[in-house]
């Protein structure tokens, strides 16, 4: 796939590739959701189609200052009425002062060192609201393993180009989102190996309920 004529904005082929499949998920998951952050957003072309497909949500983005110029320009070119300007988000710097009833992140997780991809779900609870909704997208391990021979080669690139990168297990995964009050909704198996893990807010009882 090459670039389209989109002057000189940022772009991927991947984000190309994967943007329908996700957004037919995101229509499910986020349908009584209002406010999304998107940690991470890149290019800024996830954030742009997603606005525009999913329009009774404000889309937040984020990503490191030197990306968001780029996201900017995504955002400028699709004149959406609810996509606030992207903000800074370093994982190892400040996050938001304010909550959102979702989350969404693509192809981070693998990016980020595991000390890191550990304080993104141990800031999570003060983020979420009470009734929250994570989705989180990319390639990963099952017990261990990797699901196809395609990504047990990304994996090996990953970790050829910087030792902190590679494939996380979706058990180990599970656990952080666990520990941090959330549980896992679905498991969704989506294009090209990847996967789609959605996790809810875990509702407690009121604290006053005695057991039956």
């Amino acid at each position: 796939m090459t670039q389209p004529q989109f002057e000189d904005r940022p772009w991927s082929a991947a984000c190309d590739r994967n943007r329908d499949p996700i957004l037919d998920v995101l229509r499910v998951a986020f349908v009584d959701r209002r406010d999304v952050l998107e940690i991470g957003s890149g290019t800024g072309q996830h954030a742009a189609h997603f606005a525009a497909g999913l329009p009774h949500l404000r889309w937040h983005s984020s990503d490191r200052a030197e990306n968001l110029p780029g996201i900017r320009q995504w955002l400028d070119g699709a004149s959406l009425p609810d996509t606030p300007p992207p903000r800074v988000l370093d994982v190892d710097g400040p996050w938001p002062d304010r909550r959102f009833d979702a989350l969404f992140s693509a192809n981070t997780l693998h990016i980020l060192s595991w000390p890191q991809v550990q304080r993104v779900f141990e800031r999570l609870p003060s983020i979420l609201m009470a009734d929250a909704v994570v989705a989180i997208y990319g390639p990963f391990n099952i017990d261990g393993q990797a699901t196809s021979r395609s990504n047990a080669e990304f994996d090996a690139v990953l970790r050829a180009r910087a030792a902190h990168m590679g494939l996380r297990d979706v058990g180990a995964v599970d656990t952080l989102a666990r520990t941090a009050g959330l549980d896992l909704a679905d498991d969704i198996a989506m294009p090209a190996n990847n996967r789609l893990l959605i996790w809810r807010t875990r509702v407690l009882p009121p604290a006053n309920t005695k057991p039956a």
